[in-house]
This record gives structure tokens, sequence and C-alpha cells, in this order.
């Protein structure tokens, strides 16, 4: 790291630390503003302010109020999260940060401030996962999320196949493999400009993290169905339903927000879909909506949810989300998955997911949804993905971990109405 990028990566970290708003946002913004940088610069700037941000409870304890000396913290995330010698930066130091480093480098195995400094974790999110897990299951945890996300792709079965695309991408990136439970899925351990690749913008290639791509297989839809995707957002689980239709049938894509609808159209134009019906609602209460009540051959929940199941990517929502966000978040699950419910037609399917790691928004509201509606039973996911020919067996719920399946921590459940 050279002294400009250095200085980048303070002014960034000084406005992502607040917490205020989405750190990607806060990247975003700024890379829009200073149009001149690299891509190496940019790459720099970027690793360093999310290991600062990974690393964020130990750069803490070391620095009181980290958003207030970002150039420090900036500094700390080289040598906690990036693996930087001092002595390879030492011509950027001034003799007081030369010993805050030196001092901070003789911590680093030495953190014993308690759980949450260990595992990295905000102690509200420690709090919460004590009451499920062993503390050895949440230092795990911790670890698994302080690495880098892969990069996760799903082909386009309108338009093209995995073993014919995948030789493609490895003759250009050496590290391409399948993903090992997607029959669609190929993944990129190291990140390449996919928004430029021909592939993507033929739409043949669309991002998509593997359980994701999992979660559309358990829909099960087919050709001439009528689906409901209640809680679409920018649609790349529509996407791969439609696709897994075939382009024939309908399927609704309600959500609350214009803009992620307005994102999902020119990506459904790119995908060769048009069977997919966008449709704004105001709530999942929308009078619009009872139309198709008792119609839907299979109706999607990814419901909104505290996210935590993609800290490796977003490492600053375990510091934008609290104890109170996910108790309001609980009851807005609780009432989709009831409105929802209601446009399943008889023997159809209902599925409920999360990209959360937390009992709560997962079993726990699936439990509490059964025992309000009689009319529906649980199904095996295990034995529905076997029936897939997926070799995967996490149980009765599909259940992905970052530590054990390289996937973001992701849940489902699916449910029939008898």
């Amino acid at each position: 790291m050279n002294a400009a990028q250095l200085d980048h990566t303070a002014k960034v970290l000084a406005e992502m630390l607040t917490f205020k708003q989405p750190s990607d946002a806060v990247l975003s913004a700024y890379f829009r503003e200073h149009k001149k940088l690299g891509r190496q610069d940019r790459h720099e700037i970027a690793e360093t302010a999310f290991a600062a941000l990974r690393h964020y409870q130990k750069i803490s304890t070391a620095l009181r109020r980290p958003h207030a000396q970002p150039r420090k913290a900036a500094l700390a995330a080289l040598v906690l999260g990036r693996s930087t010698n001092i002595s390879q930066i030492k011509d950027l130091l001034d003799e007081e940060e030369t010993e805050f480093l030196g001092n901070l480098k003789a911590r680093k195995t030495k953190f014993s401030d308690g759980l949450n400094t260990a595992a990295e974790l905000p102690q509200w999110l420690v709090e919460q996962l004590q009451q499920h897990w062993r503390e050895e299951e949440i230092l795990a945890f911790g670890r698994s999320i302080n690495q880098s996300a892969p990069l996760d792709i799903r082909v386009n079965t309108l338009k093209g196949k995995r073993d014919k695309v995948l030789p493609l991408l490895q003759a250009e990136s050496a590290d391409a493999e399948a993903t090992p439970y997607s029959p669609w899925g190929i993944r990129l351990k190291n990140k390449i400009a996919l928004n430029k690749h021909e592939l993507f913008l033929d739409g043949t290639l669309e991002v998509q993290d593997e359980g994701s791509q999992l979660l559309a297989l358990l829909v099960g839809a087919k050709r001439g169905e009528i689906i409901v995707d209640f809680c679409a957002g920018a649609g790349g689980k529509t996407l791969a339903v439609g696709a897994q239709m075939a382009n024939k049938g309908r399927i609704y894509a309600f959500d609350i927000a214009e803009k992620r609808l307005a994102n999902l159209k020119p990506r459904m134009t790119r995908a060769g879909l048009t069977n997919i019906h966008p449709e704004r609602i105001s709530s999942e209460h929308d009078t619009r909506i009872a139309r198709l009540a008792g119609k839907a051959d299979r109706v999607l929940v990814d419901a909104p949810c505290s996210g935590l199941g993609t800290l490796r990517r977003n490492p600053d929502l375990k510091y934008r989300q609290s104890a109170e966000t996910v108790a309001n978040l609980l009851e807005q699950q609780h009432s989709i998955l009831d409105a929802a419910s209601k446009l399943v037609k008889l023997q159809g399917r209902l599925v409920y997911a999360t990209c959360s790691v937390l009992p709560e928004e997962n079993e726990l509201q699936v439990e509490r949804f059964l025992s309000e509606h009689p009319e529906f039973e649980l199904l095996n996911c295990a034995e529905l993905l076997q029936s897939l020919k997926v070799d995967l067996d996490t149980g009765k719920y599909l259940r992905f971990n970052s530590g054990e399946h390289q996937t973001d921590g992701f849940f489902a459940a699916v449910l029939q109405r008898k």
C-alpha cells in the first residue's frame, strides 16, 4: 500500500465506521467521486477497508473510537487483516504509528477481551447466538465469516450449459470450478470483472450464491405453472426459477420497492425471459394480491431478514443490526409468511427462506407458522434434494454455513398445503 492509497482508505473508513450507511454503498459513492483511481488502487482501498470491518472488534479494543482515527484503523487493518509486515509500510509511518502497530502486532494472538473479540462479533450478536450455540460454534462461525467470499455464478440454462461454459471460464481463470451442489453453479475464488464479460452481457451468466441457487431448485417450478416470488427484490431467484420453467408459465414478482423491481427488468431481458411479471405492492396486505388466493402452484418467500448469513460479503451488517431490529423483523416475517400462504393452492408448495443464521428467523419462525396453520405440512429438504440428484443432507431444513459449504449462511424450509 502506498501513501495515496492509505489516505484514500482512511477517508473511506471515516464514513464506513460510523455504520450509518451500508459499507458497499459508501465505497461505491467514493469511487464515483474519484474516477481517476485505477483498478489496483481500488482493490487496495476496498480490501483494506473491508479488513477493518472484519476485524473491527480487535481494532476498537486498540482504538476507542476508530472512526475518529481512520488512518490508524486502516493501518491496523493491514496488520490484523491483510498480514502486512510493519517493515513493508515503514516509510508510511511516523514514530507514534510505528509504536502503535508494534504493540498491536505483539498482541495479535493475545486478544482475550471476551468471546466477542475472539470471534470478531458484537456483544449483542454473541448473546443472541449463545441462546442456541456452544462457545466453540460461535468461534467457528466468527472465523468462517472473516474470510472473503468467492464469486458464485449461475449458468442460465436457456442460453447455455455448465459443462460447455466451465471450460471457457477455466481458460481465463484457472481456479474456476463447478459448485459441489447446484447443477447450474460455477465458483471463482479470484473475482473477475464479470459485468463486462461477454457471457454475462449476453445473459448466459448471472451472479448468484450457490445457496440461493439451491433455493430456486427447491421451489421445484414446472413449465406452465403459476409461481409467486413474494419478496422478489432485484430478482436473482426469480430469474433462476424462470429458467427452470423453460420460460413457460407465469411468475409474479412482487416487491414493495420500485427501485429493486426496476433493476429486475433489464436482467429479465438479458436472460431472455418473458414469463416474469414484476409488480410493486404496498405491503403483504395489498388488495391486488387477493386475486391470486388459492391459485399459485408455488410461492417463494425469501423473507426480509437480518442478513447475518452474508457477513463475508457485508461485514458491517453485524454493527448495523441489533437485537431490536431482529425483533422487528420477526414480526414482519411472520406477517409476510401468513399472507403468502393464502395464495398456495391445494397440494401447492410454500418455500420460506432467509440469509440468516439465527434460529429465531429460521426454524422457530417455521414452527410458529405450522402451529398456526395445520393445513400445511413440512417436506424434508434432504429427500427433495436427493430426488433432484443433489448429494446434500442438512436434515429436514436446508441449512448452509460458510465454514462447511463455502456459501453464504442460508436457510430454507419447504411446506406443502395438504
